[in-house]
């Protein structure tokens, strides 16, 4: 079922280790032409283009965009009690893990009377996204609200798609969710208007002001990224999210049936998720096709999944040593990693590039979705050699407050003068012997 690539002569260097591997081609920029409109339409009419753009694609136009707040007191209390317990505790974890981000101000004293302090301030307003297409993801609610809050945001707007089989409202889940988290703003809109009105803000259909935001987070549609790039600048985004995507790294010492699982959880995201398997033991690769053929027919979303398998943008990689299967997962640089390899912890602590990696047999990807603790907001598409997934820190400024005394600026004076004539900037020297003209 994974297309095969042998990489046991020799592993590729970096540069053909890029085009060797999977990897699911999106194209954001082909979609942009489409979006734009949307964007322009939301700026210069609202929320009724926001409205209109709702009922052609979603095929519902809700009443209003803001979603009363005992609607979402109505979710939680008809939410069943098991779901419930779960994202309780699913909260619970994540807040102890996330507490521990939170920075505090530094004060370094460069000279005597010259001290810059770096002070850690909130984004003031921010809006959280969470998908509603293939899928309902409340735990998509609980992995932006939770650093968010966390962070000391004051102002938090939940955003998902309504359904028309609610009525116009996001999924009860997706309210409920919020109101266990003490969100108590949510949008009935979805996709690039969403991402729109966020940016711009408009007037709801009772006269309500729907205000602006700072910064868009969460994962969403190739539109929903398109219109991110649009309006980066306007908003902060945290990432332009592509498909899912699963990279295990595994020796002839793991369980084939777990591997399989694995990848097929991943598959079951989306057409486009990738699933791919790295390792040096072909009768492990054997035994997991055989597992693959069984599970992905027998899973509830099997074309999904069997498309997602199929596709060209997983496969499973053959290496000659766990070492080379390192090089290949460091360049795949996946959104999460599993290590399940004799002596996981030691191999996983030579990870350079992941979003998330988790170890051994018994934490697979499904437990960091959900209840580990840790975020599922992730780098996707080799993102993850130079940014991270969502944390308290994504929500958070670092502001340098430069305090010098006259004796201090005195000292360095003519350091300053020196650098400015060299950049040929005179007047930023003047700036500074100003102060000591007689």
């Amino acid at each position: 079922m994974l297309t095969r690539t042998d990489l046991r002569s020799a592993v590729p260097s970096p540069v053909e280790l890029r085009h060797a591997l999977p990897r699911a081609e999106v194209d954001v920029d082909a979609v942009i032409h489409q979006v734009r409109p949307i964007v322009d339409g939301v700026r210069e009419r609202g929320v009724e283009a926001a409205l209109e753009f709702t009922e052609r694609f979603d095929r519902v136009r809700p009443e209003s965009v803001r979603v009363p707040a005992a609607e979402l007191t109505r979710a939680l209390d008809e939410l069943d009690p098991a779901v419930r317990a779960a994202l309780e505790e699913s909260i619970a974890r994540a807040r102890v893990v996330h507490a521990e981000q939170r920075r505090t101000d530094v004060t370094t004293q460069v000279v005597p009377g010259g001290t810059v302090t770096e002070r850690w301030v909130p984004v003031a307003r921010v809006g959280l996204y969470a998908p509603g297409g293939l899928a309902v993801y409340p735990s998509s609610v609980v992995m932006n609200v939770v650093p968010a809050q966390a962070a000391g945001v004051e102002s938090l707007v939940v955003c998902s798609p309504p359904q028309a089989e609610f009525g116009g409202r996001p999924h009860p889940t997706i309210l409920a969710a919020a109101e266990l988290l003490g969100v108590e703003e949510v949008w009935a809109v979805g996709g690039a208007q969403a991402v729109a009105l966020l940016a711009y803000g408009g007037v709801d259909t009772d006269g309500a002001e729907l205000a602006p935001v700072d910064m868009v987070t969460g994962p969403g549609n190739i539109y929903l990224t398109a219109a991110k790039r649009l309006l980066r600048g306007l908003i902060g985004i945290d990432s332009e999210a592509g498909p899912t995507e699963i990279a295990i790294l595994a020796d002839a010492t793991a369980d084939p049936a777990h591997v399989a699982a694995d990848l097929i959880s991943q598959a079951e995201h989306d057409p486009l998720a990738a699933s791919v398997l790295v390792t040096d033991s072909v009768e492990l690769a054997d035994a997991v096709d055989a597992e693959l053929e069984i599970r992905a027919k027998a899973t509830k979303h099997s074309d999904r999944v069997t498309t997602a398998l199929r596709g060209k943008q997983s496969g499973c990689v053959l290496v000659s040593s766990v070492d080379d299967g390192l090089r290949v997962v460091d360049a795949y640089a996946a959104e999460h990693l599993e290590i399940q390899t004799a002596d996981a912890r030691a191999v996983a602590a030579r990870v350079r590039s992941a979003g998330a990696i988790f170890v051994g047999a018994y934490a697979p990807v499904s437990l960091g979705d959900y209840c580990a603790g840790s975020n599922h907001v992730l780098p996707t598409g080799g993102c993850a050699r130079h940014s991270s997934g969502l944390s308290v820190q994504t929500f958070l400024r670092g502001i340098h407050v430069i305090d010098y005394s006259e004796d201090a600026l005195r000292e360095v004076a003519g350091h300053v003068v020196a650098l400015a004539n060299a950049e040929d900037l005179p007047a930023h020297g003047e700036a500074v012997t100003a102060r000591f003209e007689s």
